[in-house]
């Protein structure tokens, strides 16, 4: 696991240009983990945002923290929209006057796309197609949407290169390959312009630690903070290109404002290009937690692995860094060093 503090004047110059001028974006899945951390960055830019999300899997406790976090003003430049992408006037509601979209409302999960994939299904595709035709008539500038990188698939070879793809794993999996190929042929069918993001294990504050289908990150920091049982599926050699959230909202407004023709209508891995196991992730946790006075003494149980998963993931981020100026400012360790806060504070709010 490497550590790193790279240099960030593509990113910081955006940050800059941003502060002083202020556009209006859509957010879908505004209530979500990755959602709701984009609306506290816009809003605390002073960007007007909508946002989208019929809370279905995000949360109004969310929306209410990132309030806690903004000023009076910056809060009062968001409206939210009470609403579903599988529908299509909820999606030209959402669209209507917007210059950037930055789609991130889906059902997301391995395991619960194999145990439903109809409403994956509805969600990730049929929503995707309403979100970009309410974009592509509201004429907006540019959109951004949630990949994943589950689309390598079956896919062997490490570093995950944007061009190189094996098969799907999942019917989670096939939604999101899906996604890109239409995202391509509205680019070609009608100059539209769509940017697709190819996620590497986000994680970090307001990801759901609880439910059959939390991420493994705030799942495991909950347990140890319980000082209940981790288990990990497999031998724990298993291993993820894990990605702080903040590496996500850089990757995110970077592409929502590229302006070369080069830099648009791609695709790119949004990830650290480190790769870290299941049995090094329990140990970065059990030690953050410790060094904020929480001692986890148990060791974790294995199982067996679980279908539809890859047993390596890793991604190579050089297309982003050469097109968007993409540079991740946080490794997996200073990632899971800032969220533990977060974590921290649900055990106090339980108490």
């Amino acid at each position: 696991m490497t550590n790193f503090t790279p240099n960030q004047t593509a990113y910081e110059l955006l940050l800059e240009r941003l502060t002083s001028e202020r556009h209006t974006w859509l957010v879908t899945g505004v209530a979500g983990f990755i959602g709701s951390n984009l609306l506290e960055a816009l809003l605390k830019l002073d960007q007007q945002v909508v946002g989208l999300d019929n809370f279905a899997t995000g949360y109004q406790r969310n929306l209410d923290e990132v309030r806690t976090l903004v000023n009076a003003d910056q809060w009062g430049r968001f409206t939210f929209i009470e609403g579903d992408i599988r529908k299509l006037e909820d999606c030209r509601r959402g669209c209507e006057g917007v210059e950037h979209v930055l789609h991130q409302a889906a059902l997301g999960s391995v395991p619960r796309s194999l145990a439903d994939p109809i409403t994956t299904n509805a969600t990730n595709i049929d929503g995707f197609l309403n979100m970009l035709v309410a974009a592509r008539d509201a004429e907006v500038k540019s959109f951004t949407y949630a990949a994943s990188s589950s689309t390598y698939g079956d896919h062997p070879a490490l570093p995950k290169v944007e061009d190189v793809i094996g098969k799907p794993l999942s019917p989670y999996a096939v939604t999101k390959f899906v996604n890109e190929l239409y995202a391509d042929v509205f680019a070609r069918s009608y100059g539209f312009t769509a940017i697709g993001l190819r996620y590497f294990n986000v994680f970090g504050p307001r990801q759901d630690p609880n439910g059959a289908y939390a991420a493994v990150i705030p799942k495991w920091t909950a347990a140890m903070i319980a000082d209940e049982d981790i288990f990990i599926n497999g031998d724990g050699e298993t291993s993820r290109d894990f990605c702080f959230v903040a590496n996500a909202i850089q990757a995110n407004l970077l592409a929502a404002t590229a302006s070369t023709a080069e830099a648009r209508n791609q695709i790119y891995n949004v990830a650290v290009g480190d790769r870290t196991t299941l049995n090094q992730l329990f140990e970065a946790l059990r030690e953050t937690l410790a060094a904020n006075g929480v001692l986890y003494l148990k060791e974790p149980l294995y199982r067996d692995f679980r279908a539809g998963d890859v047993r390596h993931s890793q991604a190579h981020v050089g297309k982003g860094r050469a097109l968007l100026g993409y540079v991740p400012r946080h490794s997996i360790r200073a990632g899971i060093i800032c969220a533990m806060p977060w974590y921290l504070s649900l055990k106090h709010q339980a108490n």
